[in-house]
């Protein structure tokens, strides 16, 4: 489900700090400077419309009361030719600050609009060569259901500078059928959106359609629901623990702001612990799901779902009791839909805190030390359905001062016909397949580890060669390599040597007079699987490897660069480290890329349980010692019964 969107009325409520969210006022300030600018038409639709960040120091030095200057990026399509614009425009001011027209040919595209999609099926219903392919296999286009797909770039001659999209299908036997269950393979469109009219047609081989019905409450997949599981029930007697205060958050020692943007979903802003800084801004700030299947059909399949597509807008309207449990505050997002007035999305972050088991413990023979403490987390999340796929967004702050993002992934995964055991996909049903993929996201961390000047080492476990000081073979080290330029920040995850990247201020000692830092921690799974030379490589070669530094810089936002929508390749991470800027003791910008490897299982049909991935940052001698002491011991009637 996505989020409910509800008309807004007006909003007279001044912004309080350059980071507030835009209100629905300035919202409709921002159209009518554009429309007031003679930029809007007919066919001209709002892409993207949100908050323009101020630089940093701008926002550092910030205090309340200070004038606040409002400015909004805006994306603009002109959908009769395909060209887009790139504008800032001051709400303040009421004027264009600047405008830029994109050259589709060298900088890719806007992303895709909902309009665009809406009338593809109808696009089909008109071209003779798709009737022909679903009449040959006795199929009645009328129950086709369309999905198109961002196309990439393949070196087709025909597309250069057009928006393409390619479409697969699926049947659809009635209105509770689940078409995912019905995939028909073989066959694909290719349109072009802006001529609003199919361009070619490939239809490679005739497949079963796999005839098993999908529903999860229906035959053969529907079960009895359980009648043994027992009420579970969260509650604060006393409230929650959190403050609210417009977008700035506190809780236990923690403070930071947060906001919403279409394109990256929720955004954290200057998080900081015991009022000492962290990280300034934390976003996932781009996703690709590339697939495994090479046939002619299929091969182009991939996915850049915030790039193309700007996931924030399919945002889930959240509901107690479901996606979220226990003393829970809600917020709405307010966003510009594609006419460029203000929407709300209800209920579309949530805010609670959870019981995350034993802190610390010991029991000591020694001074009859019993001691535990239980942990508990902050969570700040939103939940998103884009097509066939689900995903969850997780921030949590703990009391032991870890940060850590984690990204929850369910709902159905994207099927195809199956082609036998030596094929690209798992047999999830008979003769229905699941093509093997990732999940591969990059955070943007703009850290700011007790202010803003940093550095980066890598820190293996290495073992000691047997010598005179290593006589029995038993010692073992970690090795640092402290990274100084963008060109040696480019780094791939190694779990057999332990490796953590350590982000360090030289200039902030703790009491020991180590620098103080924190730690990232990668799960080290898979990076990019495709080939170095292929397509999908050079468009998401922020996923080849787990970590970039770069020096900051507010114009590198996205790690796979502005407009990825058909970009040829080798934008964002790429074409900023060709800078090899110096990254030792300055104000950087920590790149993770992270995700999953999917080999579908049976277990993943018809509904996906939720798998996840993910980082830590983890304090590394930015405290002196243990903060989480502080905690207090659990009421006992909550810990066992007398």
């Amino acid at each position: 489900m996505t989020a409910t969107i509800e008309p807004v009325q007006q909003q007279n409520v001044a912004p309080d700090h350059p980071l507030t969210p835009l209100t629905a006022d300035e919202i409709r300030t921002a159209r009518r400077v554009v429309a007031d600018s003679g930029l809007l038409g007919d066919d001209v639709r709002f892409v993207y419309l949100a908050l323009e960040e101020p630089h940093k120091q701008t926002v550092l030095a910030f205090t309340p009361g200070d004038p606040i200057e409002r400015r909004a990026r805006v994306l603009l399509l002109d959908r009769a030719t395909g060209k887009g614009s790139d504008l800032v425009v001051s709400i303040t001011e009421g004027t264009i600050v600047s405008q830029v027209h994109i050259d589709s040919e060298i900088d890719g595209h806007v992303p895709i609009l909902d309009q665009e999609f809406e009338d593809i099926e109808s696009f089909l219903l008109d071209c003779p060569e798709w009737i022909a392919a679903m009449r040959k296999r006795e199929l009645d286009p009328a129950k086709v259901r369309a999905v198109p797909l961002s196309a990439g770039v393949f070196g087709h001659e025909d597309e250069v500078g057009k928006r393409i999209v390619r479409v697969l299908a699926f049947y659809q036997y009635d209105q509770a059928d689940l078409p995912w269950s019905h995939p028909i393979d073989g066959v694909v469109a290719y349109v072009d959106l802006t001529r609003r009219a199919v361009v070619k047609v490939i239809d490679e081989v005739e497949l079963p359609l796999p005839a098993e019905r999908g529903q999860w409450d229906a035959e053969p997949h529907a079960m009895p629901v359980r009648t043994d599981l027992k009420p579970i029930e969260i509650t604060q007697p006393e409230g929650p623990s959190f403050t609210v205060n417009g977008n700035e958050i506190t809780w236990a020692d923690w403070k930071f702001r947060f906001g919403f943007d279409v394109r990256e979903g929720l955004t954290l802003h200057q998080i900081s612990i015991d009022g000492r800084p962290v990280v300034y801004r934390a976003s996932v700030a781009e996703m690709v799901v590339p697939y495994a299947d090479p046939s002619p059909v299929r091969y182009w399949q991939n996915y850049f779902d915030q790039g193309e597509y700007l996931f924030g807008r399919y945002t889930n309207s959240l509901e107690l009791g479901c996606d979220c449990l226990g003393e829970i505050q809600y917020f709405d997002a307010t966003i510009a839909d594609e006419d460029g007035n203000p929407r709300v999305m209800k209920n579309a972050i949530c805010l609670h805190e959870e019981d995350f088991g034993v802190l610390w413990k010991h029991t000591d023979m020694f001074n009859n030390m019993a001691e535990v403490r239980r942990s508990r987390r902050l969570v700040i999340s939103f939940f998103l359905t884009i097509g066939n796929y689900d995903y969850g967004f997780y921030w949590y702050l703990y009391l032991d001062g870890t940060i850590e993002l984690e990204a929850k992934a369910t709902g159905i995964v994207f099927t195809s016909a199956y082609r036998g055991p030596d094929g690209y996909a798992t047999e999830m049903a008979p003769g229905l397949g699941a093509p093997f993929h990732q999940h591969m996201f990059s955070a943007r961390l703009d850290m700011s580890v007790d202010g803003n000047t940093n550095t980066v080492e890598e820190a293996d476990a290495v073992p000691v060669p047997v010598g005179p000081d290593n006589p029995w073979g038993n010692a073992f080290r970690q090795q640092k390599t402290k990274l100084t330029r963008e060109s040696e920040a480019m780094r791939v995850a190694d779990n057999l040597k332990a490796r953590v990247w350590h982000i360090t201020n030289p200039t902030k000692q703790n009491r020991l007079g180590q620098n103080v830092g924190y730690a990232l921690h990668p799960e080290g799974q898979p990076v990019l699987l495709a080939d170095p030379s292929s397509s999908i490589a050079k468009r998401a070669a922020f996923a080849t490897k787990h970590l970039w530094v770069t020096k900051y810089d507010p114009a590198e936002r996205y790690p796979a660069g502005q407009f990825v929508n058909q970009h040829p390749g080798n934008g964002g991470l790429p074409s900023f480290v060709a800078h090899d800027r110096n990254i030792e003791g300055e104000d950087i910008v920590v790149w993770h890329t992270f995700g999953l490897t999917h080999f579908p299982r049976p277990e993943d049909w018809p509904v996906m349980p939720v798998d996840y991935a993910g980082f830590k940052l983890k304090p590394l001698g930015f405290f002196d010692r243990n903060p989480a002491l502080n905690v207090p011991r659990a009421p006992k009637s909550h810990c066992c019964e007398d």
